[in-house]
């Protein structure tokens, strides 16, 4: 069996010849590696959804496109209602949403019968609830003197035409989908859906199901990082199942993820043992690493970079370090690579309802749990675990994931973190 030893590992030693960089430069490495897709394909509007809306989309149109009612009641002329009401109206006809009839009443002293969603005739400037009059036969008493343009909606007043209604590069919600709808649109272009490979490597991985032989655990990263991924509607995944600690099995797979995934993600053999292989797999396929190691706990010896054109990104094979470095560092990078205009996950402020000690000059990711709020509504968090990365319990019970500060050689009571819900 062939292998080398990627060139930032001492070989005698084992031990790294690069310092870790900060955290914060890790992201900003990744996401400067990811060159957003170019291409793109247009769907129907029933099938856009999460999508990335490819260019900026205006509308032609006036919403609403005509003046109509806001209540059920009566269209009056508010110059009508002079003086010390009630005012005494003759009802001149009765309009209903959907009335395509183009009304003219040119005559003094009228109401319309109107409607919700109905269109209001052309000089009458204001609805009169129907709580509010009190018709007899062809006349209608009105007790309330509203000011021009009360429960009129006004045509343009929602959207003018040449207004953008979604940016560019916006994920495609289901309110972003309606109002599109309702400017006449019936397709959208999108960009395409990123390829994201997916290996795990580890020859002590079993898969769900299969007979468990002493020695051997369960792969739990496979569904783990299959259900993140699921979650992005931008991307489709290609699975390329696992494979034992072995370089040339594991070079083989990278060889064939270049030639069909923009980005390939992988799971375990990232640290500097004999047994860790994927530095030296990649290296073997061209790659360049802009992220070897990260001055963070889980998740330090994470690697990211570029095989040709493909985003390539090492994640540590213990699942919670894992998960958080695919949650703080790849999918941010995966979001720009896939054309998302806001890459980040959205953080809060919290307040800790811990105390601990950490290590100056690495930034910590804990699960947490909210166990109260302050007077001003910040959550109070609740550390669960700061134990071993490989621990699957605390994870699942946690409400989101809590920041220690790199700076920090100290948590204490009430200092303000920043929390990430899950």
């Amino acid at each position: 069996m062939f292998h080398t030893t990627p060139s930032f590992l001492d070989a005698d030693s084992g031990e790294r010849g690069k310092e870790a960089i900060p955290f914060d430069v890790a992201v900003a490495k990744a996401a400067a590696l990811a060159q957003p897709t170019q291409f793109w394909e247009r769907l129907s509007l029933a099938d856009a959804l999460g999508r990335l809306c490819a260019v900026a989309i205006g509308s032609t149109i006036a919403l609403p496109q005509f003046d109509n009612s806001a209540m059920d009641g009566f269209a009056v002329r508010t110059s009508d209602l002079v003086g010390d009401g009630p005012w005494a109206l003759r009802v001149a006809e009765r309009v209903v949403a959907g009335d395509v009839r183009f009304h003219v009443h040119p005559d003094t002293g009228m109401a319309i019968r109107i409607f919700s969603g109905a269109p209001v005739p052309r000089g009458f400037d204001a609805v009169v609830m129907q709580e509010q009059c009190e018709r007899f036969g062809d006349t209608v008493t009105v007790f309330e003197q509203p000011l021009p343009g009360r429960h009129v909606r006004l045509a343009g007043e929602d959207v003018i035409p040449g207004s953008v209604l979604v940016e560019q590069g916006k994920a495609l919600s289901s309110r972003d989908l309606t109002l599109l709808a309702a400017v006449d649109a019936v397709d959208v272009v999108v960009l395409k859906k990123l390829r994201v490979g997916l290996l795990c490597t580890g020859s002590e991985l079993t898969e769900p199901g299969q007979s468990l032989e002493h020695g051997k655990i369960y792969n739990s990263n496979r569904v783990m990082l299959q259900s993140l991924l699921a979650a992005c509607p931008w991307a489709d995944i290609i699975d390329f199942g696992t494979v034992p600690d072995n370089q040339d099995l594991i070079a083989d797979v990278v060889a064939r993820a270049v030639s069909s995934c923009d980005a390939l993600v992988t799971t375990g053999g990232v640290s500097a043992g004999e047994e860790d292989h994927i530095a030296a797999a990649v290296l073997r396929q061209g790659a360049s690493l802009d992220v070897v190691e990260v001055a963070m706990r889980p998740g330090k010896p994470l690697k990211v970079g570029k095989i040709d054109d493909m985003l390539f990104a090492g994640l540590p094979g213990t699942p919670n370090a894992a998960l958080i470095t695919f949650r703080q560092i790849v999918l941010p990078a995966l979001r720009r690579l896939a054309g998302i205009a806001e890459i980040q996950s959205q953080w809060f402020s919290a307040v800790a309802g811990f105390s601990c000690k950490k290590r100056q000059g690495r930034a910590e990711f804990v699960p947490v749990r909210i166990s109260g709020r302050t007077v001003t509504g910040e959550p109070v968090i609740k550390l669960l675990e700061r134990g071993s990365s490989a621990n699957l319990m605390a994870i699942a019970l946690a409400d989101g994931i809590a920041v220690l500060p790199a700076v920090a050689a100290e948590i204490t009571l009430n200092m303000p973190l920043r929390y990430e819900p899950f």
